[in-house]
């Protein structure tokens, strides 16, 4: 998971040189014809990378962007009418078979169908319209970390390209140094929070959903602590009532209109006495995790090389191999 965590810069430059034809033509296709509206299509940590396309696209181009439920179409048999819409299949692995029926569904209703997987030659870079490699390589280790941020890298090139926004394409373009410096910052003063904890919210709200999303899938997929993720808005509604002095927070936050809001929420949760952690900002109390200045729409991968990291050693710390994770395999064919 270290080694594989440690390639991503490499990745996402590889990527961009594979991909920047085929995108700035898909985007140039996309303006020409826009969809209706646009769907996304995944599991696990690549559903993390919908969430990130979601309030990507949005805030881009101000389409409806919605999450779909493979079940509807592999368990009960329903083709979705999709006619004139965008949809984009995240998938490392590209052969989960429910996505791939909910991919087939949606071509039968009428769908542009854009797949991002690690391999060219998978079924579902087969099935779709267009596929974007993510150029990861080989990922041995259960936990998706290089081919994660792969996603995000290519979700942010596809809607600079689809916009035609050249300040986001030149920034996309230089996130592989962003990433090798941020795979070399040390959060190293989460550790002594982290590892005697039984449970942890991840927050982030907006374009940093997605981090803390998977902040918290990773945590208990790599290290067994119990973790879940809540938007900075929804979190007042309820799960606010449970960090205390031994249910920390770790906050995950990005340079745009979330920020004031995430960074009260830090002061306050510190103020109760809950071991607050946060990235992207400074709160009082707070223990303050070193980050990038990067543009906040691409701060959430910019996280994700640091996040790594600190779990790897996170799971060590608490007696796990991140590596082999109990009653897990790399790719999970839900049916």
């Amino acid at each position: 998971m270290h080694r594989e965590a440690s390639e991503a810069a490499t990745v996402v430059a590889a990527q961009w040189d594979a991909n920047a034809a085929s995108l700035a033509a898909l985007g140039a296709r996309l303006r020409a014809h826009p969809p209706r509206v646009v769907v996304t299509l995944a599991r696990g940590s690549s559903d993390h990378a919908a969430t990130y396309a979601k309030y990507l696209v949005e805030t881009r181009t101000r389409l409806p962007t919605a999450s779909a439920a493979p079940s509807v179409s592999s368990l009960y048999g329903v083709d979705p009418e999709l006619r004139d819409c965008l949809v984009i299949a995240i998938s490392q692995s590209g052969r989960s078979p429910d996505l791939l029926a909910a991919v087939a569904a949606a071509k039968r209703g009428g769908a542009l169908v854009v797949a991002l997987c690690n391999e060219v030659d998978t079924p579902l870079a087969q099935l779709a319209d267009c596929s974007v490699p993510l150029c990861a390589g080989p990922e041995l280790s259960v936990a998706a970390t290089k081919s994660f941020i792969a996603s995000l890298a290519a979700l942010a090139h596809l809607v600079a390209a689809w916009t035609a926004d050249r300040t986001l394409l030149e920034q996309v373009h230089a996130m592989p140094q962003a990433l090798d410096e941020a795979w070399r910052l040390d959060w190293g003063a989460a550790l002594p929070v982290l590892a005697p904890a039984q449970h942890l919210y991840a927050i982030g709200r907006g374009l940093g959903l997605a981090i803390a999303q998977e902040a918290a899938l990773k945590c208990k997929e790599t290290c067994g602590l119990h973790a879940e993720a809540h938007s900075g808005a929804e979190v007042r509604h309820g799960p606010f009532a449970l960090p205390g002095r031994d249910f920390p927070a770790l906050v995950l936050a990005q340079d745009d209109a979330a920020l004031p809001g995430l960074t009260a929420l830090a002061a306050e949760l510190a103020g109760r006495g809950v071991p607050t952690l946060i990235a992207g900002a400074h709160a009082a109390g707070a223990i303050e995790l070193p980050t990038l200045r990067v543009p906040g729409v691409l701060a959430p991968i910019a996280l994700a090389p640091s996040l790594y990291r600190l779990l790897v050693q996170l799971a060590i710390a608490r007696g796990h191999d991140p590596d082999r994770p109990p009653h897990l395999r790399k790719v999970t064919e839900t049916l």
